[in-house]
């Protein structure tokens, strides 16, 4: 038998149960760093500044239930607005699939681990600042956000072949 294709291969954005949506996200915490508009290009940069509620060592906000409470301006990810935000990072997942590309090998759905988008260097873990402790957000903007990741951490893990031992058989 055949394995299926997962959720993310076969529904459409709007198709997906909640439960579905919210496992689109990586958990890199990227889209929750402060990001600057110019006023006159409209360009957006990326700061190496997080939310007061994101928790840098996890990359999760820490009351993303009641996020709006505490940050009105924070933005509720929908399909339909998707299409209008121009300032998610490019690993994100729901980005990914809304441009009809796969999610990457660290993605927790890949990857079955949490751990693997900050194995990877995707996530802001050890590479953000808190909010209160930042000052003008002018002084810290940065590019890797709006980037992929490089280097060789941004491929999977080379798997080792095992040795077999004797009375091994292949199966």
């Amino acid at each position: 038998m055949a394995p299926q294709d997962p959720f993310w291969k076969t529904k459409t954005l709007e198709a997906m149960s909640r439960a579905e949506w919210e496992s689109l996200c990586d958990g890199c915490g990227r889209c929750c760093l402060h990001k600057l508009r110019d006023e006159d290009t409209d360009e957006v940069a990326f700061t190496d500044v997080a939310c007061r509620l994101l928790t840098i060592e996890t990359s999760r906000c820490a009351d993303y239930e009641n996020r709006r409470k505490w940050v009105p301006d924070c933005v509720k990810l929908t399909p339909k607005r998707l299409k209008r935000i121009d300032w998610l990072p490019p690993t994100c997942g729901y980005r990914l699939v809304a441009e009809g590309r796969d999610l990457e090998w660290w993605h927790p759905l890949v990857s079955g681990d949490p751990e693997t988008v900050h194995q990877a260097g995707v996530s802001v873990r050890g590479k953000a600042i808190r909010e209160r402790d930042a000052g003008a957000f002018e002084d810290h903007i940065v590019r890797w956000p709006g980037q992929p990741p490089r280097g060789k951490r941004a491929r999977p893990p080379a798997e080792t072949p095992t040795e077999k031992t004797e009375g091994d058989e292949d199966p």
